[in-house]
């Protein structure tokens, strides 16, 4: 199995001059100005067939919450439209550089996350689209997502364009710096709070300050301990997940008993058999839990409608809890354009790609298969439900903070990046000036447009009954 990019087609060796002769070279397949604007292509599909092809093989009781969850902005529109963004970037010309894609690199996807020694680190946080592909694609995503919601908070052209250029930038110059470094300094790389404390130090006002020493101190409280008061209770005397239909809709309350057993045996077994995804270490300490209750949950915007479990396991008791979230894991929307994967689980996919890319990993990442009760088998990733989670909110964010914001969003996927893919010709490519800076903020204004033509579309089509929405 592939589980990293080399350098050189076929394994090759290449030096530094040979590589960063590659990436120059790269300019002229692909100007850096030449990513300036944003096209759509002739023939480009109808934006909502590309959103109900997805919706097709998702559970259909739960398609109208994605459509309703779309339809509130165009920022939220575009969180769950990657399939669409990724057609648009496959049928445009491509710089021939690849490193690992996250495939979703928006800005809401950019984290505080914990390691595995409980430190606080800053990360990026989905995966669900991962393949290796053009390097550019995921730093285009990052650009029209902080236009997007800038242009949603108000902010004027002249601070989207400075908010733009300083997270292209920030990626500019660290993917330079990574290029100086030796593999093993490169892979040591990564971002803690104390990073981001001092960031916010010299960049944020007090107000500012005071947000992110907020935003530290709660991602602290999101761990299994608080999940687990909030979504369990005591039933019977035994502790169950509490229903919250939609939302969360516990095994007992989704069907009747021979159709429930079967299916929780099918998840039961899941849980087992992820275990052997596991390292040696860490499949012995989940062997030290016991699974006690299963309920369906609706996650995200663009993963409404996929199938996904939370799993209450206990340990040394009843006050020694672990949730672990079972997600299923499809054809990345990125397949289509840049080949398929090399692993034959989607579940793998995910992991494989989320294990090259973070610095710091949940110690329960996994993933395995199950066969559903239409015998059909799907692929799972299985991690932590919540795990010292820190999450960005850009509508409270003023245009200074977006900034600072958007260049630790940059700065984190050029580690990834660096840690994937050729950083030595993607950094000469970029080169040392502002070139491709500039362009991308012609090209995430130009996506912003196409974004809010997109996601009128998907009003209409759902004020004609094109397509049903619900709002939860």
């Amino acid at each position: 199995m592939q589980t990293s990019i080399t350098p050189a087609a076929g394994g090759t060796y290449l030096t530094p001059t040979e590589r960063a002769a590659a990436g120059k070279a790269a300019r002229r397949i692909l100007p850096r100005s030449a990513h300036g604007e944003f096209t759509a292509a002739a023939g480009r599909p109808d934006p909502i067939d590309v959103i109900e092809s997805q919706s097709a093989t998702r559970v259909p009781d739960l398609v109208p919450i994605r459509y309703g969850r779309m339809a509130e902005s165009p920022f939220r529109f575009y969180r769950g439209a990657a399939a669409i963004m990724a057609a648009d970037l496959g049928a445009a010309p491509r710089t021939g550089l690849t490193a690992q894609l996250c495939g979703d690199a928006h800005l809401m996807n950019f984290r505080l996350l914990a390691s595995p020694e409980r430190r606080l680190m800053f990360d990026i946080n989905d995966f669900d689209e991962t393949l290796p592909g053009p390097w550019e694609w995921d730093v285009k995503r990052l650009a029209a997502s902080l236009v997007i919601a800038g242009r949603e908070n108000g902010y004027s052209a002249k601070e989207r364009a400075a908010i733009v250029r300083a997270a292209v930038g920030s990626y500019r110059e660290r993917m330079r710096y990574f290029a100086g470094l030796g593999n093993l300094a490169v892979w040591y790389e990564r971002a803690d709070v104390e990073e981001l404390r001092a960031t916010a130090g010299k960049r944020l006002d007090k107000r500012g300050r005071g947000r992110v020493t907020k935003a530290v101190g709660k991602a602290r409280t999101r761990d299994n301990l608080r999940a687990f008061e909030k979504l369990t209770h005591l039933l019977h005397g035994e502790r169950r997940f509490v229903a919250d239909p939609p939302l969360i809709v516990p095994l007992d309350d989704m069907l009747p008993g021979a159709e429930r057993d079967r299916l929780e045996a099918g998840l039961r077994e899941l849980v087992d058999r992820y275990a052997g995804s596991l390292s040696m270490d860490r499949r012995h300490l989940l062997q030290q839990y016991r699974v006690v209750d299963i309920a369906r949950k609706v996650v995200g915007v663009g993963s409404v409608g996929t199938r996904c479990w939370i799993v209450l396991l206990l340990g040394k008791d009843d006050q020694d809890p672990l949730i672990l979230q079972a997600k299923e894991a499809d054809t990345s929307v990125l397949a289509e354009h840049v080949g398929g994967s090399v692993y034959d689980n989607q579940g793998c996919r995910v992991v494989a790609g989320q294990r090259l890319m973070q610095s710091v990993g949940d110690i329960f990442l996994g993933w395995d298969r199950v066969q559903g009760l239409d015998d059909r088998q799907r692929d799972f990733y299985i991690r932590q439900f919540n795990d010292w989670k820190g999450v960005a909110v850009p509508q409270i964010m003023v245009p200074r903070g977006m900034r600072v914001f958007g260049e630790l969003c940059g700065a984190t996927l050029a580690r990834a990046h660096a840690r994937s893919g050729d950083r030595i010709a993607v950094a000469a490519y970029l080169g040392a000036g502002d070139v491709f800076d500039r362009a991308l903020v012609g090209f995430a204004e130009s996506y912003a447009d196409q974004n809010e033509r997109d996601h009128r579309a998907l009003t209409e089509a759902i004020g004609t009954g094109r397509v049903i929405a619900v709002t939860t």
